[in-house]
């Protein structure tokens, strides 16, 4: 079986921040990383979303042409999660050429199955500015939760909405707040009689959290309503219909085809078949990591766009919502500027410390709560007293006592049987943990790998041993070293960066997984090993008071 693994498109306009890293982006990396080097054929597939009104608005206020502005800032991006260590096998785009035609297919293979609808829409006019107002032009206050919102949903309540819905509506353009409602056409998706299809769909499903398949549910069980996908816009997908040449298509209708537009340009480069990807007869599971506020557009809006299309095509098989990281009480904002983006993340801290914590925090069952001081003491003890302690503990020990040579014994399976006994156990549990996409619950199980190997050497104590049992010691030191090239392999997915260093210093092949105990500590007897510099600085006090300082309220 293939293994597609995607993260919900960033927005192109501007940085992304931390919440989106630990909601989508990072979680799709932990889980296709543990694929790989569990074996398994899993490509990592994503894109920036470049469509709809956050691109215009960003390249209105830059002063520059939106084209322009969506180059810039996808090599930003692009940049930026290099440095964090995301694995994409490929790195796509909305505006490509493969996105506007695949697009522009389904659109027309959902109109001939009779599934678009024209209709004539009330639609806010703004006299200052000229224009129809699409969506996110307009800015105001949820009807719902009172919360400011935008014309196509509230961040605050997850309502989605519809510009007329807002209260104390204004143009999110020039600010006025004179808008008026005016008729005009535009091109409906029918969801309301694929509502039955949906929720036969949902059904066969498994394997999805409860809150997303409740979201997807509670949508069920109100109506379905029927979904307008045209925008009176200049930038995005043009619609291929006659009398609709100057309407480009609604953001959440073309952004999703980006998973099938980048699997197709990747397959294009790489010589594989997007066949084997995406065709509804493959044998491939579909994996989308998204955050919970996104969950109606891929739980119903896309998979009725794909269901209805009646093309033979694959639809999502988990559909991973994640909740919120919040950050001093209140949403990450990447509108608002609000929290710590990736840019100046990187600059106060080491890509591994952001993904080992972010991970170990996945907000997966509930929001999660950043604040620098939970931050410092978790990478602290985890990586530097847990992990950082035994690797220089362990590999001092080959330096100074083996002369830098691992010692070339076997386990002692009967002396050690304890070990093996409880390492098997936490091995399984870090394999079931993956394999279900529950980061979390994975890095708990990886840190209680850590504390079972800590423990292991301080009770055997080989630097006790080397005086009354020589022989004793350099199998202690031995399979010790093993724990260590264990951790290194199972931190993997988490932190590559930092388990790469390990693996290095304690030789053998890369980081293969097993769920083996005496395979997981073998390929480290005879090779040379060499004692590392620490491998995580602390995070002190007058850091974390630094950067709450600069962060506070923001």
């Amino acid at each position: 079986m293939r293994h597609l693994i995607t993260s919900a498109l960033p927005y192109i306009n501007g940085v992304k921040h931390l919440g989106n890293l630990a909601g989508s982006l990072l979680p799709a990396d932990v889980h296709v990383r543990f694929l790989r080097q569990a074996g398994e054929d899993a490509a990592f597939i994503c894109a920036t979303d470049e469509h709809g009104t956050p691109a215009e608005l960003g390249a209105a206020a830059e002063g520059v042409p939106v084209a322009e502005y969506c180059d810039r800032q996808h090599g930003i991006q692009r940049d930026l999660y290099e440095r964090f260590d995301l694995s994409f096998d490929h790195f796509g785009r909305t505006s490509s050429a493969t996105n506007h035609r695949l697009t522009q297919e389904l659109f027309l293979a959902l109109d001939a199955a009779g599934f678009i609808e024209e209709r004539e829409i009330d639609q806010v006019w703004s006299p200052a500015d000229g224009r129809f107002l699409p969506d996110r032009y307009v800015e105001g206050t949820c009807p719902h939760c009172g919360g400011a919102a935008r014309g196509d949903q509230c961040d605050a309540c997850s309502a989605t909405l519809d510009p007329v819905d807002l209260l104390e509506p204004r143009s999110a353009i020039s600010g006025a707040a004179g808008l008026e409602v005016k008729p005009s056409r535009h091109l409906f998706l029918r969801q309301s009689i694929l509502a039955d299809e949906i929720s036969a769909w949902l059904d066969s499903r498994t394997g999805w959290p409860p809150q997303v398949i409740g979201i997807a549910r509670g949508w069920l069980a109100q109506g379905l309503a029927d979904r307008c996908i045209t925008r009176d816009l200049e930038w995005g997908v043009r619609v291929p219909k006659p009398g609709y040449g100057d309407k480009v298509f609604y953001v959440w209708f073309d952004a999703p085809v980006g998973y099938l537009s980048a699997t197709t340009e990747w397959c294009e480069a790489t010589g594989r078949d997007v066949g084997e990807w995406w065709s509804s007869e493959a044998d491939v599971r579909h994996v989308q990591f998204l955050a919970k506020d996104n969950v109606p557009f891929h739980a119903i809006t896309f998979p009725a766009s794909l269901i209805g299309s009646r093309l033979p095509l694959h639809t999502a098989d988990v559909v991973k919502g994640v909740n919120w990281l919040l950050h001093d009480g209140g949403k990450f904002s990447t509108s608002q500027r609000r929290g710590v983006f990736l840019d100046q993340a990187l600059a106060i801290a080491g890509a591994d410390q952001w993904r080992w914590w972010l991970a170990a925090n996945c907000p997966e069952t509930s929001d999660a709560d950043f604040t620098f001081d939970r931050f410092a003491a978790g990478v602290n003890a985890d990586l530097a007293d847990k992990l950082g302690n035994l690797v220089s503990r362990v590999l001092g020990l080959v330096a100074s006592r083996f002369g830098g040579v691992v010692p070339d014994v076997a386990i002692d399976e009967e002396a050690d049987a304890e070990l093996l006994t409880a390492l098997g156990g936490i091995l399984r549990d870090i394999d079931r943990a993956h394999r279900s996409a529950s980061v979390r619950r994975a890095a708990d199980a990886v840190r209680s790998l850590w504390d079972q190997s800590n423990a292991y050497v301080a009770a055997q104590a080989p630097w006790t041993l080397a005086k009354t049992d020589p022989a004793r010691a350099a199998t202690v030191v031995r399979t010790a070293a093993g724990l260590v090239r264990a951790s290194a392999v199972a931190a993997h997915p988490f932190i590559p960066g930092s388990a790469g260093k390990i693996l290095s210093l304690t030789g053998g092949d890369g980081p293969r997984w097993t769920t083996d105990p005496v395979e997981a500590l073998s390929g480290v007897g005879g090779q040379p090993a060499d004692r590392p510099a620490p491998l995580f600085a602390k995070l002190d006090e007058a850091w974390v008071a630094e950067q709450t300082a600069r962060f506070s309220g923001r």
